[in-house]
């Protein structure tokens, strides 16, 4: 017999679905995808020349999505993509990319930035902590579902 999710859960939920609508709504506020607000953003965190493989991995957004994205990208003038070893394929910014970082991106990352900020060291910790508890909790429950 299943039970329903408990009050806590529900919140939980619910403020998770409420951040990650903040950000789709910043993409869209943004005239970007939410794939390609994550591809910028990525470039950014990890600096010109990343390889797409890593993108997925920092965002946890599959290849074939982020493959088409960075296409779509590439053709409006905004990345370009240099072959590496074997099949790896490096993502640079044009200029027209690094201006759209500058001005979408960066803006974002600041105010991300100034939030933590606002909390103490120890929030910060426990906040990343609990969050990654519960990740490997229900990692590990749901594995075989």
């Amino acid at each position: 017999m299943y039970t329903r999710p408990g009050r806590e859960l529900v919140e939980y939920n619910r403020l998770y679905k409420e951040i990650d609508e903040l950000y789709h709504g910043i993409a869209l506020n943004s005239d970007l995808s939410d794939s390609a607000f994550t591809i910028f953003y990525s470039i950014y965190d990890l600096g010109n020349g990343c390889l797409q493989k890593d993108i997925c991995n920092i965002a946890c957004v599959s290849k074939q999505t982020i493959n088409s994205s960075i296409r779509n990208l590439e053709k409006a003038g905004y990345i370009r993509l240099e072959e590496g070893k074997g099949r790896d394929k490096h993502l640079f910014l044009t200029s027209a990319g690094e201006q759209l970082v500058k001005e979408k991106i960066m803006p974002v990352i600041d105010a991300e930035n100034h939030v933590f900020a606002k909390m103490t060291k120890e929030e910060r910790s426990e906040l990343l902590r609990l969050t990654q508890k519960y990740l490997t909790l229900l990692r590990k429950k749901t594995k075989d579902l």
